[in-house]
């Protein structure tokens, strides 16, 4: 927390307001981007191989990679996920959120590069290109959002939301299912030896993990 507050003040003046309206803008380009020009959105990836050979646009552009194909669920998860991310910004404050939200895009940029490493030693540079493409078409915000949605339970366990304007439940229990499907998640690509999929999925635990008991205190 210390070490948070001297950040603040040294920086953040710097710090993003309304950061999360500027991610669902992303989300909206990258859905539109699959249909109108999918070669383009092919160049905006995370690919670690690509970014180590110039391409370092990618370790941010990625994350206009659509998190859902259908319209109906874009617009349900844009609503929902911009009130969860102004009422942690208006809890942490600007700065904290900012660095919630860059802090999981880092590590899984991190982490994506790490594991193309291991896997470029291991098995040979064949193998870690493809495990690279696969990375393309797997890495997109949808574990940064799960981040956010954890941090937001963790905030406000007993607060009841209306699960697809329809069902009332209480975050905890929604936050109990997210994590089912966390750990269906995991396994189903550690099933297929797909271990780049759980790259995103451990850099946003991670990120929630860290960030949560740095500012446990609040």
């Amino acid at each position: 927390m210390d070490f948070l507050n001297k950040m603040e003040r040294k920086f953040g003046r710097y710090a993003i307001p309304n950061l999360i309206i500027y991610l669902i803008g992303a989300y909206c380009i990258g859905f539109f981007l699959q249909y109108l020009s999918p070669t383009l959105l092919g160049y905006l990836n995370m690919q670690p191989y690509y970014v180590l050979h110039g391409q370092i646009w990618r370790i941010i552009t990625w994350i206009f990679q659509p998190t859902d194909s259908n319209v109906f669920f874009l617009i349900i998860m844009m609503l929902f996920y911009f009130q969860l991310g102004r009422i942690l910004e208006n809890t942490w404050g600007t700065f904290r959120f900012n660095v919630y939200i860059f802090g999981g895009i880092l590590l899984t940029v991190v982490g994506s590069l790490l594991m193309y490493g291991v896997i470029y030693l291991i098995f040979g540079q064949a193998s870690a290109y493809m495990a690279s493409s696969l990375m393309g078409g797997i890495i997109s915000t949808t574990y940064i959002n799960m981040s956010i949605f954890l941090a937001f339970a963790a905030m406000y366990p007993d607060m009841q939301v209306m699960l697809y304007f329809i069902i009332p439940i209480k975050m905890k229990w929604m936050a109990f299912v997210y994590g089912l499907f966390i750990a269906w998640d995991i396994v189903s690509y550690l099933r297929v030896g797909l271990w780049v999929g759980v790259v995103p999925i451990v850099a946003s635990l991670l990120n929630f993990v860290i960030f949560y008991f740095s500012t446990r205190d609040m």
